[in-house]
């Protein structure tokens, strides 16, 4: 019974982490429209940082942490699936590392980048969950 109330947990922290990635991005594409110290520019940095610190970190970390007890827990570490699913995971986490950098930019009104690179960049955590779901569900190897 324990092993499957870490798994809600697990799949609840997992969609707060993926809600926070999804829309990080599309933050992005609007503040990068806007002039730096503009008043909507600080309100996008307000917004940005609380997503980042508030919800899409603690939720990453909770995701780690019970996904890993769930696979220590069920033996699976050492199937291909899981191995495959860590691997987009990880993926993942560098993306998430590199969202939390571009908070820091343009928290000190450093973007470069146009709304159009954000635009793209926002599909990245969508293909990538896309791949750790079938894997998680189907379980193809």
């Amino acid at each position: 019974m324990l092993y499957l109330w870490i798994k809600a947990a697990h799949v609840v922290a997992l969609i707060a982490w993926m809600a926070a990635m999804l829309y990080l991005p599309r933050l992005f594409v609007y503040h990068a429209g806007l002039p730096a110290g503009s008043p909507q520019g600080e309100t996008f940095k307000v917004m940005e940082r609380r997503l980042a610190k508030a919800i899409m970190t603690p939720a990453m970390i909770a995701t780690w942490v019970l996904g890993l007890t769930l696979a220590w827990m069920s033996g699976a570490y050492a199937q291909g699936w899981l191995q495959a699913k860590f691997a987009l995971v990880l993926a993942m986490s560098g993306l998430h590392g590199w969202f939390a950098r571009m908070v820091k930019d343009f928290a000190a009104d450093r973007n470069t980048r146009a709304p159009t690179f954000y635009r793209v960049v926002n599909e990245v955590p969508t293909l990538l969950m896309i791949g750790i779901v079938i894997l998680a569900i189907v379980k193809p190897f």
